[in-house]
């Protein structure tokens, strides 16, 4: 079975936020999809580790932040790769807040869900949510999966449900693998200054792809 043909769907990459009490909170998803026009309604898949699913229960409600091609890849980085139990992660993101839902200033535009309904799988919870408001803030392109992995060359976080770790492993070479996030650096050896563009992490965290 040939896991790559799954990459030729159609997947955005956006910041879903929610709150635990009055701290923002927050994780990368990828399947986001209108099902309804009206009244219109969002369904978002997180998975069951994600502590947003458990805020997004809490509060019955989410946000949702489009990202753009120019987004900073450190937002994925911060939103993919670390967890909201124990980490801020809009602490050093720009940010506002839209119907109490916290909201990532740098991306295409935002939508606030009520949420209406919940289906659970064996890894994720599907929310549905009707809109409460929504805006467009920017005309970019938007982010897509296939960008972020071509482009930025980024790899999937594990809790994503597009996450596939055999393809990291078949990519051979001069090439540079970073270890928190799987960045891929092509090229002999890492500049001495080298930081990872998308989870910030130094050069000692890669390692090298033979």
């Amino acid at each position: 079975m040939n896991n790559k043909i799954l990459r030729d769907l159609n997947y955005g990459v956006y910041v879903i936020g929610s709150k635990d009490n009055e701290r923002l909170v927050g994780c990368i998803a990828n399947s986001v999809m209108q099902i309804t026009s009206d009244p219109a309604t969002i369904a978002i898949s997180i998975n069951h580790d994600n502590y947003t699913n458990e805020c997004i229960k809490k509060t019955n409600k989410f946000s949702i932040s489009i990202l753009n091609e120019e987004s900073n890849p450190e937002i994925i980085g911060t939103f993919g790769f670390h967890s909201s139990r124990d980490t801020d992660k809009f602490a050093n993101i720009a940010h506002t807040e839209v119907d109490d839902l916290p909201v990532v200033t740098d991306t295409n535009g935002y939508i606030t869900c009520e949420l209406i309904s919940t289906l659970e799988t064996s890894t994720h919870t599907i929310f549905l949510g009707k809109i409460i408001s929504c805006a467009k803030t920017d005309t970019k392109n938007p982010m897509s999966y296939q960008y972020y992995h071509q482009v930025l060359k980024g790899q999937s976080p594990k809790n994503a449900p597009t996450y596939q770790p055999n393809l990291a492993e078949e990519i051979k070479g001069s090439r540079w693998q970073c270890q928190i996030c799987g960045y891929i650096y092509e090229g002999e050896d890492l500049p001495l200054d080298f930081t990872c563009p998308i989870c910030g992490q130094p050069k000692e965290v890669f390692k090298k792809i033979s």
